[in-house]
């Protein structure tokens, strides 16, 4: 089963656009601040809020940055 994680701050619009959405899809995944969790952002390398990583044994098989309802639809497939 894939881990998706979703990387974003408590003060972004975007990032609250992309909880939303994966929310009403019924999509679940875990939230991390990359300020609160630099090593995971750094491991990761995440560059900018929000970006959602869906990983399938701790590798990265989608990134997703920003939000792009087309791109997160795929994430429900």
């Amino acid at each position: 089963m894939a881990r998706i994680i979703k990387f974003e701050k408590n003060d972004c619009a975007p990032c609250a656009q992309v909880s939303a959405y994966l929310d009403n899809k019924g999509i679940r995944y875990e939230t991390v601040n990359p300020f609160d969790q630099p090593d995971l952002a750094a491991k990761f390398k995440i560059r900018t809020v929000p970006t959602v990583l869906v990983l399938d044994n701790e590798e990265v098989q989608q990134r997703i940055i920003g939000f792009k309802p087309e791109e997160l639809a795929t994430i429900a497939l």
